[in-house]
């Protein structure tokens, strides 16, 4: 009994400092999503801003929802977004799509249609060449889910 209430406490320690990550609660609720995340994009800290997402407040189709990235980037050799990573907060798989980018794009914009099993959070993460991580949130509710889980 001794032991599970240590490995207890140190699953609540855990949970605390994935808390105090920059995108705290979000990490705290799911490790699966903090893990997708640290595969996708290390151990850098992602900063809100530089990046667009588009997406419906209300999607009736869970199946099919439609939503748009724009990052905030010359898209030049010197300065331009190498990745686009999209997470679902509350789907089986946090990991959703991945996408690459090269200099040569006029601009670093994606659409697509994603799936979703219920109301969540969308995050979208947008690796820069110079290592920085931009991050985008949005909230989306879903009427009829798209998840089989």
């Amino acid at each position: 009994m001794e032991k599970l209430a240590v490995h207890r406490r140190s699953f609540v320690l855990g949970a605390v400092s994935l808390a105090a990550a920059p995108w705290g609660a979000l990490a705290a609720e799911d490790p699966a999503l903090a893990a997708a995340v640290r595969e996708a994009v290390g151990e850098a800290q992602p900063v809100d801003g530089g990046v667009a997402l588009r997406a419906p407040t209300l999607a009736e189709n869970g199946g099919q929802v439609p939503i748009s990235i724009l990052v905030d980037s010359a898209q030049t050799p010197a300065e331009h977004a190498v990745e686009i990573h999209v997470f679902a907060t509350r789907n089986p798989t946090p990991g959703v799509v991945n996408f690459r980018l090269s200099p040569k794009l006029a601009r670093a914009e994606v659409q697509t249609r994603i799936r979703l099993a219920q109301e969540q959070k969308i995050v979208v993460l947008a690796k820069m060449n110079d290592g920085r991580v931009l991050r985008a949130v949005a909230d989306v509710r879903v009427t009829v889910g798209g998840c089989l889980t």
